[in-house]
């Protein structure tokens, strides 16, 4: 009997496979272009870029606050007070698991279109708005990633540095949250991800970023080509900042696992 062989026909790395959609992705879009469309792309790319630049700056902004106040919550969550640590868990429990949207449009409508601080009246932008919308969700997230992180290193810690002669606090400055830090930056980085895309929900309450941009534009030039062109643009820009972030993740988390 004759033997059968077996071809084996390799498959691409699941890595690649992102990065090869995005280059078919924008391959296609110069494709289907007409020059004329292509020197729009090209005039209104300032503007697109300056809108992306807003994204940045909104997520920046959130994942900053959000990690200010998350990391107050976690450390409440873990209060041996009740009068602390009830009021944290409603607030992570309530936030968590609402949608990023409506927490934009309700600060939007909530926070004052500008504020009077020492008689003088500061103006209360919608991008700051939509960093506090996104910022709310983000700490609650970050609570939570703060109570595992905190949770996870083990009692024996908390007892030799009690027998040292630190304080509660002190131990949690400068011995727990040191090594806490180290587990958590993965999904730290992970929700980071998450609120950047989430900053395109801004462009719904009037801020001049990266989609509203890209609506901008399409409104002005009008034509078909222009306009998948013009949003496969946001597509590969919001990938191109968010799959480094995500494959960073991936390494963290191979390098810290436990």
């Amino acid at each position: 009997m004759a033997a059968t062989t077996l071809t084996v026909i390799p498959f691409p790395h699941p890595v690649g496979r992102p990065v090869a959609l995005c280059v078919v992705a924008v391959a296609a879009a110069w494709i289907v272009l007409r020059p004329q469309s292509a020197l729009a792309l090209l005039d209104w790319s300032p503007h697109l870029l300056q809108g992306f630049a807003m994204n940045v700056l909104i997520s920046a902004s959130a994942i900053a606050l959000g990690t200010l106040v998350g990391l107050v919550l976690g450390v409440l969550e873990l209060s041996s007070l009740r009068l602390l640590r009830l009021p944290a868990i409603v607030y992570v429990q309530i936030f968590r698991n609402a949608p990023h949207l409506v927490l934009i449009f309700a600060t939007t409508y909530a926070l004052p279109f500008e504020m009077a601080v020492g008689g003088w009246h500061v103006a209360f932008p919608d991008w700051l708005k939509a960093v506090v919308g996104l910022a709310v969700p983000a700490s609650a997230h970050i609570a939570e990633i703060a109570r595992g992180s905190i949770q996870s290193i083990p009692a024996a810690q908390w007892e030799a540095a009690g027998s040292l002669g630190f304080g509660r606090l002190q131990t949690l400055r400068w011995i727990i949250l040191p090594q806490g830090l180290r587990r958590s930056l993965p999904a730290w980085m992970n929700l980071y991800a998450s609120i950047a895309m989430g900053s395109a929900l801004a462009s719904l309450v009037g801020v001049g970023e990266l989609l509203h941009a890209a609506t901008d534009a399409s409104t002005a030039v009008r034509r078909t080509d222009f306009t998948i062109a013009v949003y496969l643009t946001v597509l590969v820009a919001f990938f191109a900042y968010c799959y480094p972030i995500s494959r960073l993740t991936q390494r963290l988390e191979r390098r810290f696992a436990v």
